[in-house]
């Protein structure tokens, strides 16, 4: 009869077992949580390689295509991970995106412009950078090529870790220079090719952040500061998005569709320019329509700039995917020529698998990894709003037109960043001019303490130390990480 009575006992023992198994639940899921995206890419990487296999079939070279596929897959998910941030940093930090929306826009523009206009700067990746023939034999050219794309991969991967937007474009010119003088010694190497690119790391953020500035000042003196901004914005908004449609024109005109069609500089000028004033007699009536009601205040501005903010960053997706994703399978390409023609004679072409493989890899990259650094580069190196984001985004399709036109070869990691520190620079610049200006009208007006202009510094000087750092060691870092990869390969190959 006892053993039917019930006992409180067992439900006290009851309650601690289940609280213990609940916290061991708790426990383990804040363990795996972090394992969810590293589980994803690994299982991605894996498939790649599967897929290198299977489209290969049975040929000798199927195995080495496999292990290079992997590692272009690697890279492609840093790629994601780092270089779409410059591309999507912007419009969300100034709000106009939300984290979710922005990687659904980059990866349906990224892999479009992969797969549609992708693959344009394959061979210079392949052959530009280190003669393919310096090498001595194709095998010696495939252990270069394996080596510069895992070492590239690597170093990227440690950037994002650290927080740091590099150009994956130099991490990869860095490992295929590394790999050349390697296998080939420095009579290899392309050095007039190598200078140019040194001086981008200059070039690219300085013209970047001049132009930015310029587009704020602008906007600031035309609009902001004017009596009716509302009457100001709906006369200069549509002229700024005119320019930016005729930037983006003739930005994708260049860089975006060559694989389709080819178009010289005056000609991709002219269609910019034709398209830019299209778009500014559209847009005149449209931004009228959309400013009646607003208030004379600068957040009412902010909303004449959103969608065209958003549209800038969908052009700027398309553009990227069409351009870097050669990054990640440039030098797989290569290989998988190299192994089936035994030599780089003929031009290359990349396989549809392989641009596939790079598409997926990079909507990976931005889905599973991205966020860190969008949030990094839209709110952390200093405040954006959809006026300054805009500025960003317009000035980094004009300073790839006027680097085309020079004939420079620039990173548009380099060029968003640039953009971004030039427009926080400005600011602070700005800011303090107005306040010498207003004690120079109102004597009275206490000049402000020195702890007090510090705190109203508006860009973070510890990014921009640690940033700057990133860009100048990549192609060193990238080239030496490259060279010990390769006698590690030949040592386990030989």
């Amino acid at each position: 009869m006892s053993d039917n009575k019930f006992d409180p006992g067992h439900l006290e023992t009851l309650d601690r077992d289940l609280g213990r198994l609940n916290a061991a639940e708790t426990a383990m899921g804040y363990v795996a949580r972090p394992m969810v995206a590293p589980g994803i890419a690994l299982v991605f990487i894996v498939l790649a390689g599967l897929l290198a296999a299977m489209m290969m079939g049975g040929t000798t070279s199927g195995v080495v295509i496999a292990i290079a596929a992997v590692f272009g897959a690697y890279m492609a998910l840093n790629i994601g991970a780092n270089d779409v941030a410059n591309n999507m940093g912007p419009a969300v930090g100034a709000n106009a995106l939300s984290m979710g929306g922005a990687i659904l826009i980059a990866v349906v523009f990224e892999s479009a412009g992969a797969l549609i206009a992708g693959g344009d700067v394959v061979s210079t990746v392949a052959k530009g950078i280190v003669d393919p023939e310096a090498a001595g034999s194709p095998q010696v050219f495939i252990w270069a090529m394996m080596a510069a794309l895992l070492s590239a991969a690597l170093w990227v991967n440690l950037a994002t870790w650290i927080g740091a937007p590099v150009s994956t474009t130099h991490s990869v010119v860095g490992g295929v220079m590394g790999a050349g003088i390697a296998s080939a010694g420095f009579a290899a190497v392309n050095w007039p090719t190598m200078a140019a690119i040194a001086a981008s790391w200059v070039i690219s953020p300085a013209l970047g952040g001049l132009i930015a500035a310029g587009f704020l000042w602008f906007i600031k003196e035309r609009i902001i500061y004017q009596d009716d901004k509302i009457a100001a914005a709906r006369r200069w908004v549509p002229v700024l998005v005119g320019i930016m449609a005729g930037a983006f024109t003739t930005y994708l005109a260049l860089k975006g569709i060559k694989k389709l069609i080819k178009i010289d500089f005056g000609t991709a000028l002219l269609i910019g320019a034709v398209v830019g004033l299209i778009a500014w007699q559209i847009l005149r009536p449209v931004i009228r329509r959309q400013s009646e009601g607003l208030e004379n205040r600068n957040k009412s501005l902010k909303t004449l700039f959103g969608i065209p903010l958003v549209v800038s960053a969908a052009f700027l997706s398309f553009a990227h995917g069409a351009n870097d994703v050669a990054n990640a399978v440039g030098p797989l390409a290569a290989i998988v020529h190299a192994s089936q023609a035994g030599g780089l004679d003929a031009a290359i072409s990349i396989p549809f698998w392989v641009m596939l493989i790079g598409a997926f890899g990079i909507s990976f990259g931005l889905f599973l990894f991205g966020p860190k650094l969008i949030r990094l580069v839209g709110s952390q190196i200093t405040k954006l709003n959809p006026m300054r984001a805009f500025c960003v985004a317009l000035s980094a399709a004009i300073t790839v037109i006027v680097a085309s036109w020079l004939g420079l070869p620039v990173s548009s990691t380099h060029i968003a960043v640039g953009g971004i520190f030039g427009v926080g620079l400005f600011r602070e610049w700005y800011a303090e001019r107005r306040i010498i200006q207003a004690r120079v009208d109102i004597p009275e007006v206490p000049a402000p303490a020195k702890g007090e202009r510090q705190r109203r510094k508006l860009v973070r000087r510890s990014h921009l130390l640690t940033i700057a750092a990133a860009w100048v060691i990549t192609v060193p870092a990238a080239a030496i990480l490259s060279a010990m990869l390769f006698f590690l390969i030949q040592f386990i190959v030989g």
